[in-house]
Order: structure tokens, then C-alpha cells, then sequence
């Protein structure tokens, strides 16, 4: 008798992904509270940082897509901040190159909710690269490229009660206003390396992500000790 699939936004393995869901949410404010166990092995240590960063950032892509993405070498900014200058928690970035991933970009410019449901919308014909229908969730970009999304796919955003004006004039279309989701706030910020425009539905990827000095671009819920763990397990196991 095969076990029953647990829940993504399992209570009990509080397994975080890139979703505003309500449990993630819930999963986020436990984990941030319960410090990270070094009474393991060293290799323990890397298999869990592996594991859950790995949850977090792409889960839906296969090992196997991941380690042909992976780069031994993480970009950084060589910046300094007054006299001192701190080395930046590079280790963060061992996920940098998922960023150019379609569904990634869709996600981090807040015109979804998840990263499943950006994944559906490139699937479904809603997203444009360059003017152009692209819908492989897969696709990476390069730098400059702009994404379009349809604003009717976009589920925070909703028609407006049209004016009197626009009830006097058939024709004209009706504005949609932003109707932010319960537990979303939390997320709703842009990331360094786009350039969203939410009057269009469209984003600029700028550059690849970076590193400065006591600061690294791309979104994590995780420490940049899970990250190097994560890098180093990666790293030592590449083939």
C-alpha cells in the first residue's frame, strides 16, 4: 500500500516554498524561530541545507535540471561601505541562476501568488518574452529582456466599479484596481534585478543577481550558513 502524498504546506515537515499561502506563511514564522541544529555530522549539515533550500527554491525542478544550472563560480560586488568592507555572504547565490527562469521572474514580480501558479500562467499562453508568447516555465532570459503578462491572468488584480463616465461611454474599458490577498504583504516587494512596471504588467530583467557587501539580491527565508552548506554539498558532489 503506497503512503499518502503529503501536503506541500505540510504542519509537520514545514517545508517552505515560494507560495503566499496561508500555511507557508505559518511553516515561515516556525522555522525563523527554531535555530539550526549543528549537533550532526558535517555531511547531515549539508544534506539538510541542501534539502531545505532545495524546498524552497525550485522544488518543482528535478535534480538533475538544477546541478546542469549550478555554478562553482557566484558572482559578487566588490563595493565598499565606508572603510570597512565585510565579505559578502556570497553562498546565497547558489540558486542565482534560477532567476532567469521564467516562472521564477513571473513569481518574483508579484503577478503571482506562487510559484505553481506563475508556472500555469507561462503554461497557459499569459506570458510574452520580447512580444512573443513564450510558454516553457523553463525558458531563461537574458539580461534587458522584457516579460508581459495578461493583467485578466493576474489574480490581484480585479475590474473597478466603472465611473459614470464609462457608463456613458460603452466603449472605453474599465481600469482594473489592485486587490491585494490575505497574507501576501509579507512578499510583495521586487527583488535589485528587475525593473517591474505594474501599469503595463510587464518586467525588465536588469542583470544577473549579485552580492554586496552585507546584503545579497535574491529572496530567502534561509541563513547564508544553509546557503554555503548548500553550496558546498553541491559543489563537492557535482559530476
Amino acid at each position: 500500500m503506497r503512503n499518502a502524498k503529503i501536503p506541500s504546506y505540510s504542519l509537520r515537515r514545514q517545508m517552505l516554498r515560494m507560495s503566499w499561502n496561508k500555511y507557508n506563511l505559518y511553516n515561515l514564522s516556525q522555522r525563523t524561530r527554531a535555530a539550526f541544529n549543528t549537533n550532526k555530522t558535517l555531511y547531515q549539515q549539508k544534506w539538510d541545507a541542501k534539502k531545505d533550500t532545495r524546498s524552497y527554491h525550485g522544488d518543482q525542478i528535478t535534480e538533475r535540471q538544477f546541478q546542469s544550472m549550478f555554478k562553482t563560480r557566484l558572482p559578487t560586488s566588490n563595493t565598499k561601505v565606508g572603510d570597512v568592507e565585510p565579505h559578502p555572504p556570497v553562498f546565497s547565490l547558489t540558486f542565482a541562476e534560477l532567476e532567469r527562469r521564467l516562472d521564477f521572474i513571473v513569481f518574483r514580480s508579484n503577478f503571482a501568488p506562487s510559484i505553481y501558479a506563475a508556472r500555469q500562467l507561462v503554461g497557459h499562453g499569459k506570458v510574452t518574452v520580447n512580444g512573443k508568447p513564450m510558454p516553457f516555465a523553463s525558458h531563461r532570459v537574458t539580461d534587458g529582456d522584457i516579460i508581459h503578462v495578461d493583467p485578466k491572468s493576474i489574480s490581484t488584480l480585479k475590474k473597478s466599479t466603472p465611473s459614470e463616465d464609462a457608463e456613458a461611454d460603452p466603449s472605453s474599458k474599465s481600469p482594473m484596481e489592485f486587490v491585494p490577498k490575505p497574507f501576501s504583504q509579507p512578499f510583495l516587494f521586487v527583488p535589485d534585478y528587475l525593473e517591474v512596471n505594474y501599469n503595463t504588467c510587464s518586467t525588465c530583467f536588469l542583470r544577473s543577481p549579485i552580492s554586496r557587501p552585507g546584503k545579497t539580491e535574491i529572496p530567502s527565508p534561509f541563513p547564508p550558513q544553509m546557503h554555503a552548506l548548500a553550496y558546498e554539498f553541491y559543489a563537492r558532489n557535482r559530476k
